[in-house]
């Protein structure tokens, strides 16, 4: 996965041929169409807009080695920002050695420094990445900001009613790594360092905005600890090996829809989607959240995290498509920040504008929403009847035509309430 750094002669590669398929699919409407065969024409739009996206950060991507092969290095550099990993990928090319060159100087296969480079040195240790700055002739340099604050203050200012909620929530739902903590001192302590190794590796509460509308969240800690949970076990996930997620590959969309019809589906798209790239995790929501889902990376690997705060099929393929429309939208317009939705909120950012209708087309194509006698129908056939046409559950057109309406008490049994958390969730519903 080549996101927002070019760092050998292969990706750079992998991105000429990624670029050479975006250029012929947004100049060619037959190419487009063999890309999104079958999508809603609104569904179409939003993905044609992401292909240019894709191509524009791609052509960046690829501007900033090739300047820096040619030994300006100004772009280069921008794009590895402050991340210490990037540095010395940075450092190595503007060395002019290859990773095998590099691996040499250090006693190393160059498979081993192509590993530490996937993952911008994450897993290194410290004395190991001295070496490499060494050879690199980096230089190591603490600056302490004033006023700022680290991982670790950050989740020691947990409050102590917080903390015995996130606590309790933690033990319920088995979070702990080992045996239970003997006390809840130990417990704490391991919450809070989980928290910190977070903060540090992904990030400041701060940035943890909903749907990137101007909401602070810089005390929401039940939101932060929940989301270092996902992350925690997404790291295993992906360190067991993924599919590489493909932003220019969106044809399996219909299909991940149609698995709706299917009483296992939500159990099928967890698989699904995790073959096309993307993890599904379902960690259930902290007294006091009010998330039902949420979309964001954990590395390169775009992750979808749900609460199954609303146990009803209807909100779980809703919540789900909306999630993954964030992903195929907003890979290079977001994802790094995450989006953390709240669907009682009204959405008043584009992006989340744009989330909804994707979603929302490709459950149900608008052209054949507005000509259906579902829409009307005060009983269930015209609704079943369409279902069986688009190949999905009934379930989330019944609740489109609830939420339509603003009318909860209709169709209450038709939504598949009570089936999605015993399939996700087993024991801990």
């Amino acid at each position: 996965m080549i996101r927002n750094l070019i760092a050998s002669e292969s990706q750079a590669r992998d991105a000429s041929l990624a670029l050479a398929e975006l250029d012929e699919a947004l100049s060619s409407e037959q190419a487009l169409a063999a890309i999104v065969k079958g999508l809603p024409s609104q569904v179409v739009d939003g993905v044609r807009k992401s292909l240019t996206t894709e191509r524009r950060e791609l052509q960046d991507l690829l501007k900033a080695y090739e300047l820096a092969k040619a030994g300006d290095f100004e772009l280069l550099r921008r794009k590895a920002g402050n991340d210490p990993g990037a540095a010395l990928i940075v450092a190595r090319i503007s060395r002019g050695l290859s990773q095998k060159e590099l691996g040499r100087k250090l006693g190393l296969r160059e498979q081993a420094v192509q590993r530490y480079e996937a993952e911008k040195y994450r897993s290194i240790s410290l004395a190991n990445y001295l070496k490499f700055a060494s050879v690199l002739a980096v230089e190591w340099r603490f600056e302490f900001a004033a006023g700022a604050a680290d991982g670790w203050a950050l989740a020691k200012d947990i409050s102590a009613a917080e903390a015995r909620k996130v606590l309790k929530h933690a033990r319920d739902h088995g979070w702990f790594d080992k045996d239970e903590p003997a006390s809840d001192e130990d417990g704490l302590s391991q919450l809070k360092r989980y928290m910190a190794e977070h903060v540090v590796k992904y990030g400041a509460p701060s940035l943890l905005r909903t749907g990137l509308n101007v909401v602070d969240h810089s005390d929401d800690w039940a939101l932060l600890s929940w989301k270092a949970q996902v992350t925690r076990r997404a790291e295993v996930v992906i360190e067991r090996s993924i599919s590489s997620y493909r932003p220019t590959e969106v044809s399996w969309l219909l299909e991940l829809v149609r698995l709706s019809a299917h009483d296992d589906g939500p159990e099928r798209a967890a698989d699904f989607l995790k073959a096309h790239g993307i993890i599904l995790m379902v960690e259930p929501h902290i007294t006091g959240m009010s998330v039902d889902g949420a979309a964001f990376l954990v590395g390169d690997v775009p992750v979808v995290a749900m609460t199954l705060l609303r146990d009803a099929l209807d909100n779980f393929w809703f919540t789900l498509l909306h999630e993954v429309a964030h992903i195929i939208l907003h890979y290079r317009t977001g994802l790094a920040t995450g989006f953390f939705d709240n669907f009682d909120t009204p959405a008043v950012d584009e992006l989340e504008q744009e989330a909804n209708l994707f979603a929302a087309n490709l459950l149900i194509p608008e052209e054949l929403w507005r000509r259906s006698p579902a829409r009307i129908a005060k009983n269930a056939a015209p609704i079943e009847a369409l279902a069986r046409q688009l190949g999905i559950h009934a379930a989330i057109i019944f609740g489109r035509v609830r939420m339509e309406r603003s009318d909860y008490a209709i169709f209450a049994n038709k939504i598949g309430q009570g089936t999605v958390r015993r399939q996700l969730l087993g024991t801990k519903a």
